[in-house]
C-alpha cells in the first residue's frame, strides 16, 4: 500500500518567511505594571485596576505576587491594552 502524497509546503514556507504586513511576528499582547506597596495599600491599587479595566472587558488579573520581608507585596498587574 502506498502512503498518501505529502501536502504541497510552499505556500507556508512563504508565509513563514514573509509575516502579514502591519503585523510584527511576535508581539507582547498584555500591558503590565508592577508595584511595591504596603499591604492595605495594595489591596486598594488591585482593585482601582479591577475598576479601570474590568476583568471581561481586558482580561485583568493579579500575575504574579510575593510578599517581601519588610511586610509590604510587590505584585504586578496584567491586563490587555484594549477592551475590543
Amino acid at each position: 500500500m502506498r502512503s498518501p502524497p505529502k501536502p504541497p509546503l510552499d505556500g507556508l514556507r512563504r508565509q513563514l518567511r514573509n509575516p502579514p504586513s502591519g503585523r510584527p511576528a511576535c508581539v507582547e499582547s498584555f500591558v503590565r505594571e508592577t508595584f511595591t506597596l504596603p499591604r492595605p495599600d495594595a489591596r486598594v491599587k488591585a482593585r482601582e485596576w479591577f475598576a479601570r479595566y474590568p476583568k471581561a472587558g481586558y482580561w485583568t488579573q493579579v500575575e504574579s505576587w510575593r510578599l517581601l520581608p519588610n511586610g509590604d507585596v510587590e505584585f504586578t498587574m496584567r491586563r490587555l491594552p484594549t477592551a475590543d
